[in-house]
């Protein structure tokens, strides 16, 4: 765990129920960062070969959503060390991630590689735009041979990221 994730994540109730589980020693002697992490050259190559990952928000009463966003490989791009971007193609027409983010603009990334066994959690803060607006940015976004309409643009500031255990990831069956 990074320690700007370590700063995020580790709230008075954390550290409590850890205390309760015997494993606040494990924490210890860790010094939470207060500046953003950035991502290093082993974040960007797996970030760019996902054609998946989850997208978490929480809404204005306090509810969580989690959504399945999917393209080709490397829709969602790495745009440099501390920023994120991708393209919300048409779909379903909820936007309840969309909505959720006008008044909460934290989101939690969870990228998965059951093949090999890896997973990254990343925390930002998500702006969305109309294509209108970012022209550019939304021509930079086009995947090719991807037939589908652009609604949206996700520009995502990197705050902290999080390699995970892989003790509970099973590779599907082959």
């Amino acid at each position: 765990m990074t320690d700007r994730f370590l700063a995020i994540a580790m709230s008075a109730a954390v550290k409590t129920v850890q205390q309760e589980m015997g494993c606040a020693d494990l924490w210890q002697g860790r010094v939470p960062a207060a500046q953003a992490d950035t991502l290093s050259a082993r974040e960007i190559r797996f970030i760019q070969t996902r054609n998946s990952f989850y997208l978490a928000t929480v809404s204005e009463t306090g509810w969580p959503y989690i959504q399945h966003r999917g393209g080709a490989a490397g829709f969602l791009q790495v745009v440099d060390q501390s920023t994120l971007a991708f393209a919300d193609f048409r779909g379903n027409r909820q936007y309840i991630s969309s909505g959720n983010i006008t008044t909460n603009d934290r989101v939690c990334l969870f990228l998965m590689d059951y093949r090999q066994r890896r997973r990254l959690k990343i925390l930002a803060r998500a702006r969305r735009y109309r294509p209108a607006d970012e022209r550019f940015r939304a021509q930079q976004l086009v995947v090719p041979a991807y037939d589908a309409v652009i609604e949206q643009i996700f520009i995502l500031q990197l705050e902290a990221f999080d390699w995970n255990c892989p003790q509970h990831i099973f590779p599907p069956p082959v």
